[in-house]
């Protein structure tokens, strides 16, 4: 198993946090800035499951308005597949980046 040093996972967060600083704040829905680096990671997994939810949501209608070939369905299928694959890696990322800081928290 490989371990990562305090060092290095203090000199992560500095490096992701001053990128914020110039590249990632007044990107919010709400016209709001991201304080930090991981509310804009949280942010961003956000946008992408809700475009994803848009995507099921128009094919789900194509298919309730009568386009019920078997190519819309599986399509939906596909998609709803992939919003599934997006949502366990966006909670995957989540709690393996809110344990991590939390444990470094913990050590300093």
């Amino acid at each position: 198993m490989t371990t990562i040093n305090n060092d290095t996972i203090g000199n992560f967060i500095g490096r992701a946090s001053m990128h914020n600083d110039t590249g990632v704040r007044g990107n919010s829905r709400a016209g709001g800035s991201s304080s930090s680096w991981y509310e804009a990671m949280s942010r961003a997994w956000g946008q992408t499951l809700d475009q994803q939810a848009t995507k099921i949501t128009e094919l789900s209608n194509v298919i309730g308005q009568g386009g019920d070939q078997p190519s819309n369905v599986v399509q939906l299928t596909a998609e709803s597949l992939r919003m599934q694959f997006l949502s366990n890696n966006a909670s995957t990322s989540q709690n393996s980046v809110g344990q991590a800081l939390e444990t470094l928290g913990r050590k300093q």
